[in-house]
């Protein structure tokens, strides 16, 4: 790889006017397919941040593309050098590698997750509108196909905002489609997904109304204030009953026991008193 580097080098370095640092990536991707046949091996070099070439191998075919300012003549001699080192060596070892990590790892690769989709509407931040939102996520392996419908019509890509896949922290992957209609908007919108651990595809439909979320909210807030308020009353009154019941009964046990004290003081006053 080294070597490759420093050959590649020095051959762009002869038709680059840059005389700064130059940083070259090199991309090496090998595949298998069913009943575990060798597929094709694709390498993609790049220079300054762009690819300078691509070379792909399969079934003992080569195809060459090159999107520097060189010429095929000068890349000649190094493509013939590479093609044989293709076949006798990076071929074989790039399949070989890849056998032995689906070998460890099969239980995972083979795995299949189910995605869980949730179609959202949530009001826009920046607009008087709304934003219809598609999510699918937790689903293995990462292949999916979510498509948004309105009134049963796929909805123009340039609408949509999204649609990358993004990897979750346990292995699975996301990924999420967003759509912002008006206020006014009463169409019926719908999230589709097929995925290969789904036998049927995944359909999850929103019955729209851009008036009934705020209609629907707010009676249940205020009757949630309004049971609040009244529990709240309820237990601050008997609260205060059994508070003036308390007290009532401690003053009736001190009254009780003054009269107590007076009454047990003149008789023993009158004891005292002699006798005329």
């Amino acid at each position: 790889m080294h070597n490759s580097f420093v050959r590649r080098s020095a051959l762009f370095r002869q038709h680059s006017q840059n005389d700064g640092i130059d940083v070259y990536q090199t991309m090496v991707v090998c595949e298998l397919l069913d009943f575990d046949k060798p597929g094709k091996m694709l390498t993609k070099d790049a220079a300054g941040g762009c690819t300078t070439d691509e070379l792909c191998y399969f079934n003992s075919n080569f195809t060459y593309i090159v999107t520097a300012n060189i010429t095929q003549e000068v890349l000649k001699p190094h493509l013939e050098e590479f093609k044989q080192k293709y076949e006798k060596f990076y071929y074989k070892i790039c399949i070989d590698t890849l056998r032995e990590y689906i070998k460890k790892r099969l239980n995972e690769v083979n795995q299949k997750i189910k995605p869980r989709v949730r179609l959202i509407q949530k009001a826009s931040s920046d607009s008087r509108g709304f934003c219809v939102r598609c999510l699918a996520t937790g689903f293995y392996p990462r292949h999916i196909n979510l498509t948004l419908f309105r009134d049963g019509q796929p909805v123009a890509d340039h609408e949509i905002t999204g649609g990358g896949l993004l990897p979750n922290a346990d292995g699975t992957y996301q990924m999420r489609k967003s759509l912002e209609i008006s206020a006014a908007d009463k169409h019926k919108y719908t999230c589709s997904a097929t995925h290969l651990s789904l036998d049927n595809k995944l359909d999850v439909i929103l019955e729209f109304d851009p008036g009934e979320p705020f209609i629907s909210v707010i009676p249940s807030v205020l009757l949630v204030l309004a049971l609040m308020f009244g529990t709240g009353t309820i237990i601050y009154k008997c609260w205060k009953r059994q508070a003036g019941m308390k007290r009532t009964e401690i003053n009736n046990k001190l009254l009780s026991s003054s009269n107590l004290d007076y009454s047990a003081a003149s008789t023993f006053k009158e004891n005292m008193e002699p006798a005329s």
